[in-house]
């Protein structure tokens, strides 16, 4: 099963990252729809982003 996780290759927090990577979407497509809902929502996706960043975990961290 998968689970959502914030990207660690992250622009700002890793959310559309990790969006992108459990939608399996290019992460630069995630970031344009956000951007331009950012845009068109009147900042209500500010909110939406910033909750999202405090509830999705980190993705773990490789070990070897």
């Amino acid at each position: 099963m998968k689970k959502l996780y914030r990207s660690r290759a992250r622009v700002i927090a890793g959310v559309c990252g990790g969006l992108a990577k459990y939608l399996e979407l290019d992460p630069v497509v995630v970031r344009l729809i956000a951007a331009l809902a950012l845009f068109f929502t009147c900042c209500t996706m500010f909110f939406v982003y910033l909750i999202a960043w405090l509830i999705i975990p980190e993705e773990p961290a490789l070990t070897e």
